[in-house]
């Protein structure tokens, strides 16, 4: 296989095969990330062509989140059971099919089925479990980092795809900015095919950063039904409170990130007279910012307390937002804005992450992060909701925004308040 002459050729190099997963895995996430911020620019065209209201679309977006999230505990159990390369594959297969059949779509509850329900579930079995699973898998050293570099595909996704979507859709209509993303898709299949794998042990390698020198016992085949993994998980962690502290936080943190900006920013600026692509091309900006905060993030993990790391996150996030309104929405202050908030928009996952891993082990770390996960879609369902009713029923945005500054104000704190040093939960 590729994959094995690849091994090979980066052995000679003294280059570890679990950068190469790193780069397939960012890839993906990267398409990933452009197919899940697409919808942001969409919403004003459907709207004109539909007559769709904000609060409809939102519904569809809300479903999505919600089922992303809750699909991340059952994609950990999936990964563990059926392998990296299987599951991201059949992932990918249904994403690109529910876009094709979006294509033709007419009515509502077309929109409602297709991105919200089959993309949801589609979008949902890779999320960020994918990346921690190769983080704990492929990585002894560097870990934290690791994490960074996938979680920053999220924001590389925005960079790359939304000023591009926008300025198709402006030129040649969604659909065909829809077309792109499912190339995007195909390329990204082609690249897991050929070179991911599941282990570090499938190519005859031991974890980056592992000294061992006795030989990696195969790993025991996973039988466990998949509910009965995800539930039994949930059921142990739940008896943790730092478990709910976690949840918590994460529910925050999809709030006043996924759920209002990355859905909603777009159609706000347009409510304040600014088009379309530039207000894309402000969420990119973000990204840039947030490429660069998320990869430090990952790096100050392995170094420092990541209780403290967490709370300047939520609160200097939550300033942010808070201060958004009195930006005037002038050029200067958005640009302040977008750099604020940028730095440390997805910079809470690396330190959540490995929050989870030391309290609950490294074997059961993507599960039990799945669950954590699933309360970052909770939040970024409900607040994409929630931001279209409030556009719906009040004309307005803005009191989103400062439901969601507040909140990030209560998570800062919540963080600290998780215990030092707390025994990893019984296996």
């Amino acid at each position: 296989m590729i994959s094995n002459q690849l091994a090979a050729a980066l052995g000679r190099r003294n280059i570890h095969y679990g950068w190469v997963m790193v780069a397939v895995t960012f890839f993906t996430a990267l398409v990933s990330a452009g197919t899940v911020g697409a919808p942001g620019v969409f919403i004003v065209p459907l709207q004109q062509e539909f007559g769709w209201s904000t609060a409809e679309i939102s519904s569809a977006l809300s479903i999505r989140f919600v089922l992303f999230g809750l699909m991340a505990p059952f994609a950990a159990a999936l990964l563990n059971r059926y392998g990296l390369r299987n599951i991201t594959l059949l992932a990918q297969l249904i994403v690109v099919s529910a876009l094709l059949a979006s294509l033709a779509m007419t009515q509502v509850w077309h929109l409602v089925l297709l991105w919200g329900v089959v993309i949801g579930l589609g979008t949902g079995m890779t999320a960020l479990v994918l990346g921690a699973t190769i983080a704990t898998r492929w990585f002894v050293a560097r870990r934290g980092l690791v994490v960074g570099i996938l979680t920053a595909s999220v924001a590389t996704g925005q960079l790359v795809f939304l000023p591009l979507l926008a300025s198709l859709t402006e030129r040649l209509g969604w659909r065909t900015a829809l077309a792109l993303v499912c190339v995007a898709l195909g390329v990204s299949a082609t690249a897991v095919l050929l070179l991911m794998r599941d282990r570090p042990s499938d190519l005859g390698l031991r974890p980056f950063g592992d000294t061992g020198t006795e030989p990696i016992a195969a790993p025991a085949p996973v039988t466990t039904p998949i509910f009965t993994a995800a539930l039994g998980t949930l059921r142990d962690a739940a008896r943790v409170p730092v478990f709910w502290m976690l949840f918590a936080t994460f529910f925050i943190c999809g709030a006043s990130t996924n759920g209002l900006v990355q859905v909603h920013l777009i159609p706000m600026c347009l409510d304040f007279g600014i088009p379309q692509v530039q207000a894309a091309s402000l969420l990119a900006a973000m990204g840039m910012f947030d490429f660069v905060g998320t990869i430090v993030s990952g790096w100050l993990s392995d170094r420092y307390d990541n209780r403290w790391l967490l709370f300047w996150y939520y609160g200097l996030r939550g300033l942010s937002l808070l201060f958004l309104p009195f930006t005037d929405f002038s050029f200067y202050g958005l640009s302040l804005f977008a750099m604020f908030y940028g730095l440390d928009w997805i910079a809470t996952v690396p330190p959540t992450v490995r929050l989870t891993a030391q309290r609950f082990g490294p074997e059961r770390a993507n599960l039990v992060f799945g669950w954590v996960f699933a309360g970052h879609q909770l939040g970024a369902g409900t607040a994409a909701f929630g931001a279209g009713l409030s556009r719906t029923l009040l004309q307005s945005y803005l009191p989103a925004f400062f439901i969601a500054g507040a909140l990030c104000i209560i998570a800062a704190l919540l963080a600290l308040a998780i215990a030092r040093q707390a025994k990893p939960a019984a296996a």
